[in-house]
């Protein structure tokens, strides 16, 4: 978080394109001088503005009022716009730097919810139980997320059942890691109603048949096995969507002893065909899946320039969610979504309203998708996500003690709720609230 987010409250952060905002500018940990001189200067980051493009708006002088600035100020196109405070008193100067992004209506009436898809607990090849993976999914800025254990969907269930009782902000999805039977290719089932892998497992033969018959209408697949892995995930993903679930495509491009895990007639086949609902662009738990990642954006931008419209993610696909091992947090989704709800988020997603993002420890994050979207991630990497992932810092913290036992947790989640929406609705300026970072810790002491 840059200093100027530390000093200063900057409301709202995010506007309405094309239209006049009026913009507060609060002094927290410095001091706005009454002896002082201020003045604005506007950039915008496109260059397009009433002025034109290449003619700066004329510098605004403004004076603080009980340790605020107020002015207003037009803000022209989708775009990120850089506002200058500077400060001069006699011959010393100071200038503070703030950041401003201008969204068209439909990105800006819905907010961003950072969310891990595939994740896996205790009971398949992972490492924790349920409740603690939701809890540290919180405890790192996540909003959402799934557990999604190999052919197995009650841990998902369990980690909904440890917090049932219990107020917080994260919503806790079900899912599971679909592997049926004679199909290598790994298929996600997030949020589905039920169990794709248990209708399989109790019916073999209903699953061998209805898949024989999906066989017959696959074209232009000239293997036996790859026709039968082409029919068997059109099933699961067809069951996932009756149980109103997003159907994800895995790790296309994810490497084993042998080669890539899935023949590149079936990688084909599901790009051409896209039986899935969203395409795991991002994701792995492993060094070399690093190189796997590279080859599935590739791949992935490789046909949107055919004009496939292609849904994506970014998972962890994490087997341990202790911070510094290896995956946890270093890949997720972005949904811009009306709602932090489970069906909002799946439609959002299949509207082509999620970014996968890359944000290795140590590295710059990166953000994939559409280019308007990654172009907004960015300044939310910088200008929003660090406060928002302060508090859900905080609210994982306390769910993490809540499982192990910390009678007073409760109180206090319920004290938390609620933080994350009121920190969105001040950076996106509705009028009747402000928020104010320190309000949550006092409320943690009453």
């Amino acid at each position: 978080m840059g200093p100027e987010n530390r000093y200063f409250e900057l409301r709202p952060k995010i506007v309405l394109a094309d239209t006049e905002a009026t913009i507060s500018i609060r002094a927290l940990h410095v001091r706005f001088k009454e002896e002082a001189e201020y003045e604005i200067n506007y950039y915008p980051l496109e260059r397009y503005s009433q002025t034109g493009e290449y003619k700066y708006q004329e510098i605004q002088k403004v004076k603080p009022e009980n340790g605020v600035i107020i002015f207003k100020q037009f803000f022209k196109g989708e775009q990120e716009h850089v506002l200058r405070l500077k400060e001069t008193l006699g011959e010393k100067s100071r200038l503070y730097e703030f950041r401003i992004y201008s969204l068209e209506k439909d990105l800006f009436d819905r907010k961003p919810y950072k969310g891990d898809l595939h994740m896996h607990s205790y009971y398949s090849d992972g490492r924790e139980s349920p409740g603690f993976i939701a809890a540290s999914c919180r405890r790192i800025g996540m909003d959402f997320m799934a557990i999604t254990d190999h052919n197995n969907y009650q841990p998902s269930i369990e980690a909904q059942d440890v917090f049932e009782d219990v107020e917080h902000d994260l919503l806790i999805c079900r899912g599971e890691e679909i592997h049926p039977p004679g199909n290598p290719v790994h298929m996600v089932n997030f949020g589905g109603n039920f169990s794709v892998y248990d209708l399989i497992k109790n019916d073999k033969d209903k699953y061998f048949n209805e898949v024989k018959e999906i066989e017959n209408t696959i074209k232009n697949v000239s293997d036996p096995d790859a026709i039968y892995q082409c029919a068997s995930c059109i099933w699961c993903f067809n069951k996932i969507r009756e149980g109103n679930g997003l159907g994800i495509f895995c790790h296309p491009y994810w490497q084993i002893n042998t080669g890539y895990y899935i023949s590149d007639s079936v990688i084909t086949y599901m790009y051409e065909h896209q039986p899935y609902d969203a395409n795991e662009v991002i994701g792995g738990y492993n060094k070399p899946d690093v190189d796997s990642n590279t080859l599935q954006v590739a791949r992935y931008n490789e046909e949107r320039a055919k004009g496939r419209k292609i849904p994506i993610v970014g998972v962890s696909d994490a087997h341990s969610s202790r911070e510094g091992v290896y995956s946890f947090g270093w890949h997720y989704t972005i949904v811009f979504s009306s709602k932090n709800e489970k069906d909002d988020l799946i439609n959002s997603i299949k509207n082509l309203y999620s970014v996968a993002v890359e944000a290795i420890e140590g590295e710059p994050k990166r953000a994939y998708g559409p280019f308007r979207l990654v172009k907004y991630a960015q300044f939310l990497f910088r200008e929003v996500f660090p406060l928002h992932d302060e508090l859900c810092f905080l609210e994982g913290e306390f769910m993490r003690l809540y499982i192990e036992g910390y009678e007073e947790a409760a109180n206090i989640l319920k004290k938390l709720k609620g933080q994350t929406a009121r920190l969105y609705d001040a950076f996106y300026g509705t009028p009747e609230y402000e928020f104010r970072y320190f309000n949550v810790k006092l409320n943690l002491l009453l």
